[in-house]
């Protein structure tokens, strides 16, 4: 009785882990309702953390400490391998998140067989049994030896397991679903993913172990739990795309190992998961020319990519007119309206608009600005875009065309897939020095562009 008696509770946000003494309706740190939940306080730990790091280490000039290449090993997929920055370096901590039904389980089980063909692997699920990761295993033919397989959600069991094994990779599906019982609050609770994440951070950076955890998302998708989870782990990765959508996108919104900017692309089959090397073909494989349908080069990181936007214009009789966008910034589209309006006065303000990205990629560079105008005034008009053409360039308030980065990039790829003109800004017309088999158009203004590509 007296130790129940010593034990403190607080209410904590299960969204950003803000904790007060008394409930409260709405959380004061992160605005969100009906998130505060009772947990018990557990007492300070005397001893500090070790992360198996030299406790008795002392401090040294910079200029001393030695720098060698990390040793990586390959996942077996090469889009996977691209975002996390060539590889997976053991002792890295990897969380994985992404909507319900998106494929997280499938690459990562896909993952530990490849893995597997070089060394010990061990897959934790904590949502399913054994024999269902089996049943899921046959059908994306991800049966090895050296896969072990483990339901368990008792993080101090889990820990003897991978001592006893000792495998190159250690899985947890998902970080969720696993627990402390030394900790007097459910699995998925603040107090659990923060506590079962320093504790699997300290394994792996102990032993050498490469960690993959699984995360869930909230409604608005962002990760479930503690957002000081993305602090401890080492890389991060977002699945994006629709569930029933034929492309995922892989994106590393925090990688310590490598670059943030890279992008994997993946196709839904059958068979699972599987790597979409050359995206741009595939993505331009059933474009139609019409009126409203431009190509623009993106680049992610260091991949080029050509998709396609379509755009539809159309006159209403309600007001006000809709706005409808996927994957490219709402607020980016109204700015190019208003401009299209005033600069270039086209009376496009009273029209129903609607743009789409084909192939489900999210567009947010400025470089977009140009191709996304002139789709909007082909659908406006009703007029077909130049014929083989690439678009790219942003777009000011004044109508003016300014330069991007990485022309020569976007222009290669235009070429490599094809494509005979290219309409870009004159300023990176003026910086080109490059010769090939392509006609490049360089524009100072929308107006001017709009005069290139629809006549």
């Amino acid at each position: 009785m007296n130790d129940l008696a010593k034990k403190k509770t607080a209410y904590v946000c299960q969204d950003c882990g803000y904790d007060t003494a008394k409930w409260l309706g709405r959380c004061p740190g992160c605005g969100a309702w009906n998130t505060m939940v009772e947990e018990v306080i557990m007492p300070e730990r005397k001893a500090g953390l070790s992360l198996g790091l030299s406790t008795s280490a002392q401090p040294e000039s910079i200029e001393n400490v030695t720098v060698d290449d990390m040793p990586r090993f390959l996942t077996g997929s090469g889009e996977l391998d691209r975002v996390l920055g060539s590889g997976i370096i053991p002792g890295s901590v990897v969380l994985i998140v992404g909507d319900p039904g998106v494929g997280k389980s499938s690459l990562t089980l896909k993952v530990c067989a490849n893995v597997a063909k070089t060394g010990k692997v061990l897959y934790v699920t904590g949502e399913e049994s054994t024999r269902q990761v089996r049943m899921r295993a046959d059908r994306l033919d991800a049966i090895e030896k050296e896969l072990l397989v483990l339901s368990e959600t008792n993080l101090d069991l889990i820990e003897q397991h991978v001592l006893t094994a000792r495998p190159r990779l250690l899985v947890i599906d998902s970080i969720q679903t696993i627990f402390r019982p030394d900790i007097q609050s459910a699995p998925g609770s603040v107090s659990q993913v923060r506590e079962c994440a320093v504790e699997l951070l300290r394994i792996a950076k102990t032993h050498g172990i490469a960690v993959f955890l699984v995360g869930h998302v909230t409604k608005d998708g962002t990760l479930a739990g503690p957002r000081v989870l993305e602090h401890i782990v080492d890389t991060v990765l977002y699945f994006e795309g629709e569930r029933n959508a034929q492309f995922r996108v892989l994106r590393a919104v925090k990688n310590r190992f490598g670059s943030t900017n890279e992008i994997g692309l993946f196709e839904m089959r059958d068979v699972g998961l599987v790597d979409v090397p050359d995206a741009s073909k595939l993505f331009l494989s059933e474009m139609q020319a019409d009126s409203g349908s431009i190509v623009v080069p993106t680049v992610e990181g260091t991949r080029p990519l050509l998709v396609e936007v379509q755009a539809l214009v159309a006159q209403t009789p309600y007001m006000p007119p809709r706005r409808t966008s996927d994957y490219v910034d709402i607020k980016r589209i109204q700015l190019l309206l208003a401009v299209l309006e005033k600069r270039v006065h086209l009376s496009i303000g009273a029209c129903d608009v609607y743009v789409k990205v084909a192939g489900g990629i999210k567009l947010d560079e400025p470089s977009i600005d140009l191709g996304l105008s002139v789709a909007l005034a082909s659908s406006f008009k009703n007029s077909i875009v130049l014929p083989q053409c690439v678009i790219f360039g942003e777009v000011g308030l004044a109508g003016e065309v300014r330069a991007v980065s990485q022309a020569e990039v976007r222009i290669r790829e235009a070429v490599k897939m094809g494509f005979k003109n290219i309409i870009l800004p004159k300023k990176n017309l003026e910086r080109l020095s490059l010769d090939l088999p392509v006609k490049l158009y360089g524009v100072e203004n929308v107006g001017e562009a709009l005069r290139v590509a629809l006549k």
